[in-house]
């Protein structure tokens, strides 16, 4: 039986700018101190061609 994970994956999206349609896909820690916490990365913007914060947002549930 394969070890269970502790980790989610989190969708990050633009703080300001949500037009630009880029996202990233990171996981983040279920135990410990920094699951109260909200993700907020400095991250590099593709469309924008220059690096934005990006914050956390749940994924988007899964279809059948």
């Amino acid at each position: 039986m394969a070890k269970k994970t502790s980790f989610a994956l989190k969708q990050l999206v633009p703080e300001e700018n949500s037009k630009t349609g880029t996202k990233y896909i990171v996981r983040k820690p279920t135990k410990g101190l920094k699951v109260a916490e909200k993700l907020r990365m400095k991250k590099y913007d593709p469309v924008l061609k220059k690096h934005v914060w990006f914050v956390e947002k749940k994924m988007p549930p899964h279809s059948k």
